[in-house]
C-alpha cells in the first residue's frame, strides 16, 4: 500500500515539530536542566510521534477501504499489527 503524499502533509509536518521537541530535549539534557522539564518535553515528543503513526495506519485502512471491496479486502491481521506496533 502506498501513502497519498498529499494526506501526509499534516503528518509530516507534525513529525518535523517532534524533531524539533526532540532537539529540546536534548538541549535540556545538556543543559543540565529539571528533570521535569526533561520529561515532560520527551512526553511530548512521544506522543506526536504516536499520532503520526496513527495518522498512518488511519489513512492506508481508509485507501484499503476505498480502494478494494470494502472491508473483506483488508488485511485485518497487518492492519492489527500496525496499530500494535504503535502501542
Amino acid at each position: 500500500m502506498e501513502l497519498d503524499p498529499t494526506q501526509m502533509t499534516p503528518v509530516v509536518n507534525r513529525i518535523k515539530r517532534a524533531q524539533g521537541q526532540l532537539a529540546g530535549v536534548l538541549r535540556l539534557l545538556e543543559e543540565g536542566r529539571d528533570c521535569e522539564a526533561v520529561v515532560t518535553q520527551l512526553a511530548a515528543v512521544s506522543k506526536a510521534l504516536d499520532r503520526a503513526g496513527f495518522a498512518i495506519v488511519a489513512s492506508g485502512l481508509q485507501q484499503c477501504l476505498v480502494a478494494g471491496d470494502g472491508v473483506d479486502s483488508v488485511d485485518v491481521k497487518k492492519m492489527e499489527k500496525l496499530f500494535l506496533s504503535l502501542a
